[in-house]
């Protein structure tokens, strides 16, 4: 979320904050006079704690016996206490009728016994705080409704967007990688700051534009920059500000920010990750409800723009399939622009930007990198810089080294190392004939990429890894492509079953995605020759399978144990074909621990 504050409005904040924690302070004494007025009423009422009680009916032969020696006892109150002539302590007792008590007791001092009746008059201190002890619960309630009500509207009130905002410093010079969708911003940066020449021509600008794409692609940045090339107000807000416990303030906050958006126009209105706030809605209660209600307030905002207001909401997500289709028709969302993962060039120039601060060895090429990275978002790119710097520091290194970039791409991709974990003899040459299957079945397939490293030192909740190079941008994956992906992901497996004769729980995520392929390839890709080109979501909606039959969902499932079976079978055969390479590659590593791709290449040679 980006946020920008002019001067002034610290002070308000400031001033917001004090009035936050005078309430805060207010609570605390409230919650602190009920605790002592209720430890004042214990301590009153059970001065004499280790007081035992008498029944009634036992006292009152006690008093026919002639052994009870005083009786006190308070007016309204239904205890008493008695003391016996052989006890030094007193005893309490509850009296159901008090004025037959008293008649009891006074008729036996007319007829001789020698009784003290004391009777007192009730202390009003006392009784103040048995009423109060009484209602305490009502007490405490109302004093946090009211509390949370005014601290809830503090918050509201907080929510406040002065004119005088400061100017974003980030421009489209910052972004990098994504030259077609900047384009799409400058029209919408021409349209704040020469909205009449589009008047003239009949056109109307754009109500909002949807920023859609994958975690780290640059969607904030791109509407930071909108900002600063635009010159105009900047109102950040995210989705999940506007939803609230208290049922209205979502909609009341979203009243609030367009009212505001209105006085200072031309600006923009940026909220992010507004799925939190434009999923569908539904006919369900409670929070549910109030997400309707913030919804419909922020569609009807939407159509309440008049043609001379210069606003345009710019709203980011990467969860458009979430999204009410009320939200996106034309005059809303007119424009919904894609952000999608970097290509070559993108990488490299989007690692130009980041590496502007850093120190890099000579012999640093950031194209190599780019070529290394591909399917990386540039928040990720970001983060390899990052980490390399960082590491580069550790080793007291002059200038960030391509050993320091290699080491921060695996931390961020795979894990962190662990050289301390305590692996057994046994374990390592599992894991070894493990990554060592997967590498060797991986090379005689085709459309398999090339081994970069092996490596059977832990990383992350790994006990080894086989790294690929990842050289080429795909937009496409073929069917014999996915077919043969499977072949590798149980080429593990397969090595562990044929050189180990056993089989271990190393290749469970390997069998996880491996069966994930192979379903999206019959129920979302339509390769399945049997079942033909359909597309099936259920996660969407769980009866869809359904619409196709009881028995269709039998079908897929026998259809995903084919393809990873026929799978199976081959990586077997291909680990049969190539035993001497799978032995000459698992005793490297058992020996080395990790190997390259050059020493890979020599291990697998005839």
């Amino acid at each position: 979320m980006v946020i920008f504050v002019a001067k002034k409005n610290g002070k308000k904040k400031k001033k917001n904050n004090k009035k936050k924690n005078l309430y805060f302070v207010i609570t605390a004494i409230v919650l602190i006079i009920i605790a002592a007025a209720l430890t004042i009423y214990v301590v009153a009422t059970n001065k004499k704690g280790d007081n035992t009680e008498i029944a009634y009916t036992e006292l009152i032969r006690e008093i026919g016996d002639g052994n009870v020696e005083k009786v006190e006892m308070t007016t309204g109150s239904t205890t008493v206490k008695v003391k016996l002539k052989d006890e030094t302590d007193e005893r309490k007792c509850i009296v159901p009728n008090t004025q037959a008590f008293v008649e009891l007791i006074q008729s036996k001092v007319e007829d001789g016994n020698n009784i003290e009746l004391n009777q007192k008059k009730p202390n009003v201190f006392i009784t103040i705080f048995s009423n109060l002890f009484t209602l305490l619960p009502t007490i405490l309630l109302v004093v946090l409704f009211v509390m949370l009500f005014k601290l809830q509207g503090l918050g509201d009130k907080s929510k406040v967007y002065d004119t005088e905002t400061t100017k974003s410093k980030i421009t489209f010079g910052d972004v990098a990688g994504l030259d077609e969708e900047k384009q799409e911003m400058i029209e919408i940066v021409d349209f704040l700051k020469n909205p009449d020449k589009f008047y003239e021509m009949g056109a109307k600008i754009p109500r909002g534009v949807l920023l859609c794409g994958k975690p780290g692609t640059g969607k904030t940045l791109i509407a930071k920059a909108i900002a600063g090339e635009a010159n105009v107000p900047f109102i950040s807000m995210s989705g999940s500000e506007f939803i609230e416990m208290f049922a209205g303030l979502g909609a009341s906050r979203v009243r609030k920010l367009f009212e505001k958006a209105k006085k200072i126009a031309p600006c923009i209105v940026f909220i992010d990750e507004i799925d939190a706030v434009g999923s569908r809605r539904t006919s369900g209660s409670g929070a549910e409800s109030e997400n309707n209600q913030t919804l419909n307030q922020l569609l009807v905002e939407m159509d309440g723009f008049d043609t001379e207001e210069t606003i345009i909401v710019l709203a980011a997500t990467n969860r458009p399939e979430m999204l009410d289709k009320a939200l996106l028709r034309p005059g809303r969302f007119d424009r919904q622009i894609n952000i999608a993962l970097p290509d070559l060039n993108g990488r490299e120039a989007i690692l130009k930007i980041h590496a502007k601060d850093k120190k890099f060895a000579e012999n640093i090429d950031l194209k190599n990198i780019a070529e290394d990275t591909a399917g990386f978002s540039g928040a990720e790119l970001a983060n390899i810089l990052n980490e390399a710097a960082i590491i580069a520091t550790i080793n007291k290194h002059n200038a960030i080294t391509n050993k320091d970039i290699e080491d921060a791409t695996k931390k961020v991709t795979i894990g962190i190392e662990k050289h301390s974990r305590v692996v057994s003899e046994k374990d390592k040459k599992l894991t070894a004939y493990h990554e060592a299957g997967h590498a060797i079945v991986s090379s005689q397939l085709e459309t398999q990429k090339d081994i970069k490293e092996v490596s059977i030192i832990p990383r992350g909740v790994a006990g080894g890894y086989t790294m690929y190079k990842s050289n080429e941008d795909k937009y496409y994956i073929s069917k014999t492509e996915m077919e043969e992906k499977l072949v590798s992901l149980l080429g593990g497996r397969a090595a562990e079953k044929i050189a180990l004769n056993d089989i271990s729980t190393g290749a469970s995520n390997d069998i996880e995605v491996a069966t994930q392929i192979a379903k999206d390839m019959i129920v979302k890709y339509g390769m399945s020759d049997d079942l033909g080109p359909i597309y099936i979501d259920t996660e969407k909606d769980p009866y869809e399978l359904q619409l196709f039959g009881e028995k269709f969902g039998d079908a897929v499932g026998a259809e995903v144990k084919i393809m990873i079976d026929n799978a199976y079978v081959k990586a077997q055969k291909l680990i049969l074909n190539n035993m001497d390479k799978l032995n000459k590659v698992a005793e490297a590593l058992i020996e080395k621990e990790i190997i390259s791709a050059e020493e890979f290449q020599d291990l697998i040679r005839e």
